[in-house]
């Protein structure tokens, strides 16, 4: 087992877990799970991921799709009983997955710099499920014609996870935890509300420049869903690999259509569904799936090459991706 404590600022605080096939080449916890308390992190502490979770949104389609309920190119207003009023008609589940909609999100990168600032105006305690969202953008004008271009999109989530509930009967959090979390072992993952985290949870902590510290329960919607705001360990996560990765959440066909790059983002970025894809040289080097809220930061990947998996859970608002950055080159990956 390599010992990692060297690459990792002081500062961090998390869980680093590495995984190559059947052994583990890095598992190790660093800072406080409960500052008060001084409870310290273990490796099978359970963190917010975020956005991290999009990825359970993609499958959750996925499995819809290949069981003939929806296809791909089924338009937005064929597949949910929800009007948009100013919604392009020809909007499809294959846009939502790849941020290409072109549909208005309920937090615009581009005119809030801070996720909390959101929160100012709306409550976010009242906030518990897909539907609760949708004054937020519901009657908003598009960005964009749909296909147009990549444009990163918290609202599109929302709307696969409706459509999700409509045609599987479920609330969104109960099938994923049914058909993907139970499916393949991740047993200490949930859709948890933030004011009743079970046992082995991280508090998230935002640190404030005065030197203070706040948990985070004021500052993200008290239920995680569609969009993002799982718990999970990261032994899970690397289960939740496996799994993807062995064909036992979608059969082949499926996991490459949910693996392949539909998009160019960037130089050396593609996105997929609901995952993004490094390449070098036109080669695939690295899956990855990332997450960004105050007091949650969250990395993982998957390394075609190598067979390494790699879960990085914070409950700070930075740091995972330095880590991940540092165990990359010292592996060469």
């Amino acid at each position: 087992m390599e010992a990692i404590d060297t690459l990792i600022n002081e500062q961090f605080s998390g869980v680093v877990y590495m995984k190559a096939e059947k052994q583990v080449l890095m598992e190790s916890a660093f800072g406080y799970a409960d500052r008060a308390n001084q409870r310290v992190n273990t490796v099978h502490t359970r963190f917010g991921i975020a956005s991290g979770c999009k990825l359970f949104t993609a499958v959750a389609i996925c499995q819809l799709v290949e069981k003939g309920v929806l296809s791909f190119d089924t338009r937005l207003e064929e597949c949910l009983d929800i009007a948009f009023p100013h919604f392009h008609k020809d909007v499809t589940i294959h846009h939502l997955l790849t941020h290409t909609s072109g549909i208005p999100d309920y937090f615009d990168e581009d005119v809030m710099g801070d996720f909390e600032d959101l929160w100012k105006e709306n409550s976010m305690y009242l906030l518990h499920s897909g539907k609760d969202f949708l004054p937020l953008f519901q009657n908003e004008k598009m960005l964009f014609q749909p296909g147009e271009k990549f444009y990163y999109n918290n609202a599109g989530c929302i709307v696969l996870g409706l459509i999700v509930e409509q045609h599987s009967g479920l609330s969104f959090t109960d099938y994923v935890e049914l058909n993907i979390f139970k499916r393949c072992g991740m047993t200490e993952s949930g859709y948890f509300l933030l004011n009743q985290l079970p046992s082995n949870t991280a508090n998230g902590y935002v640190d404030h420049e005065d030197g203070t510290w706040s948990t985070n329960i004021y500052s993200l919607p008290i239920k995680g869903g569609a969009d993002g705001g799982a718990f999970t360990t990261a032994p899970n996560m690397i289960t939740f690999w496996e799994a993807l990765m062995n064909r036992e959440l979608l059969s082949a066909e499926y996991t490459n259509l949910l693996l392949h790059p539909h998009v160019h983002v960037k130089e050396g970025v593609a996105y997929g569904y609901g995952i993004w894809i490094g390449k070098k040289e036109d080669a695939i080097v690295k899956y990855h799936v990332m997450g960004y809220d105050p007091g949650v930061n969250f990395h993982s990947a998957f390394y075609p090459k190598s067979g390494m998996k790699l879960a990085i859970t914070s409950n700070k608002s930075s740091g995972a991706f330095d880590v991940m950055k540092a165990v990359e080159e010292r592996f060469n990956l």
